[in-house]
Formats: structure tokens, sequence, C-alpha cells
């Protein structure tokens, strides 16, 4: 659970490059593309431009290198190349890269187009809810205090948290203890501890928190079929707070002391 220095060193390799990844699709005009379009160009840019791998492809029988959720998908939306992304929508792409032994994972939702001004408005409060929970990241913080400044904002602004799936440990297992959870009471769960590495990764939505998941096995949505919206970074647990592995070049590091 406690990375080394050694170990830590490489995962700032892991995130910065799955950083840039990011960067690169921030380029694309999404509009009209399938998502397994954007799935194969992510997977092209990882093998070959930056020569690490796609930790995603193979993990738990999934065939692809991330998954892509659009509108009212919660998360694991499966490439498809009948999915084509519409003027309008929102769509999150989570991605996870491994170099060197060490996995990072990210993700962000693109607002695509003229899309709708609710839809912006849910997609910067998730956005800042995830910041929020980085937020209270040092050490002698509680797991919980993450949780509760996550769902805190979310409900300030009138929108839910999708509880039945969360953030976790990563190293070189892309899921390891403990899972962080986007909910919680101040002061309650595990303290953390200078080293530790995990992932921040609400899932907010326009109206019930509720779920289901389509036939596939794989895609989660919206009981009610309204938007959701998702943003996740990885960070390291510092000696005066903490650092963001996956932090882009196009965002501040709000959270770091």
């Amino acid at each position: 659970m406690i990375k080394t220095a050694d170990e830590l060193a490489l995962m700032r390799i892991s995130g910065r490059l799955l950083a840039s990844v990011f960067e690169m699709l921030d380029t694309l005009d999404l509009a009209g593309m399938s998502t397994l379009a954007v799935n194969d160009l992510v997977e092209r840019y990882i093998t070959h431009d930056l020569a690490a791998r796609p930790a995603s492809k193979g993990q738990y029988g999934f065939a692809y290198v991330l998954n892509c959720s659009i509108n009212q998908v919660v998360c694991h939306g499966v490439p498809d190349a009948a999915a084509i992304i519409a003027d309008g929508d929102i769509v999150n792409f989570d991605i996870t890269l491994e170099k060197n032994g060490f996995i990072a994972d990210s993700s962000k939702t693109y607002i695509v187009g003229n899309a709708s001004a609710p839809a912006w408005r849910l997609v910067r409060a998730a956005q800042a809810a995830m910041w929020q929970g980085i937020a209270q990241v040092r050490p002698g913080a509680h797991l919980g205090d993450i949780g509760f400044a996550i769902e805190r904002h979310a409900k300030q602004h009138g929108y839910a948290i999708v509880r039945e799936y969360c953030g976790h440990g990563i190293g070189r297992e892309m899921h390891e203890e403990p899972q962080v959870l986007a909910f919680g009471r101040r002061g309650s769960g595990m303290r953390l501890r200078e080293g530790m590495v995990f992932t921040i990764e609400p899932m907010v939505n326009q109206g019930t928190r509720r779920t289901e998941t389509a036939e596939d096995g794989w895609t989660v949505v919206t009981a009610d079929g309204r938007l959701s919206a998702q943003f996740e970074h990885t960070v390291a647990v510092t000696r005066t707070g903490v650092e963001v592995l996956t932090l882009r070049q196009d965002e501040t590091p709000r959270s770091e002391r």
C-alpha cells in the first residue's frame, strides 16, 4: 500500500505519460468520431508514441484500452464502431497506462460542441467535486474526509453521487487497497499516510444516484436516463499534502500544499 521513493518516481513517469494521452485527446474534434475510433487512436498513441502498455486491455476480460461513457452512461462504456459522438454530447474517457511496472489511472469528461447549459453545469460540478476531494488529502486525514467533501459539493449543486463505484489504491496492480468512496463522514475510515497512492473518481448524476447495468455486462447507466459526469486523478500522499500524479498541463493543482 505504501510506495517507496523509487516506486513513486516510477509512478510519476506513468502519470505524466497518461496525462499526455488526454492532452492528445484535447486536440481532437470528437464530434462525428466513433468511440471505437477513439479507442484505437489511444491504443496506438500509448503503445507506439509512448512505448507503454494500455493497462485496461485484457483486465477482467475487457477487450479495449479505455472506457467511453456518453451522456447517461455513468461508467464502463464499451467502445463501439456504431457509437458516434455527436455535437452536444458529454463523453467521459477513462484510461489507464502502465510503464516500468506501475499503473496510472485517470478520466476526463469532454463537452462536445454545443452542449446544453445543464450539461455544462454538471460537468463543471463533477470536476470541482473531484478537486474538493483531492484538497482533503494529507497525512493524518481520513478517507471519509475525501468522500464527505465530494458529496457535500455535489449536493450543494443539486446532484447525486453514485455509490456503487469508487476510487482505489493503485500501483503495480490497477486495483489495490484502499477503496476511496465519493461519500462519507468526516473523521471516518482509514488514516492517510505518506506514500499512499490512490485514485479519486467521483461519478456525479443529474438525477437519481441509482444505476443499472446494460445487457453487455459492462455499461453502467443512470436509472432515470439523465446525464452523468466523472473526473479522476491518481494522487499520492506526500509529507505535507498531496501530489496529483496525472495532472495535465491545462490544470492548476489547486489542492497541492
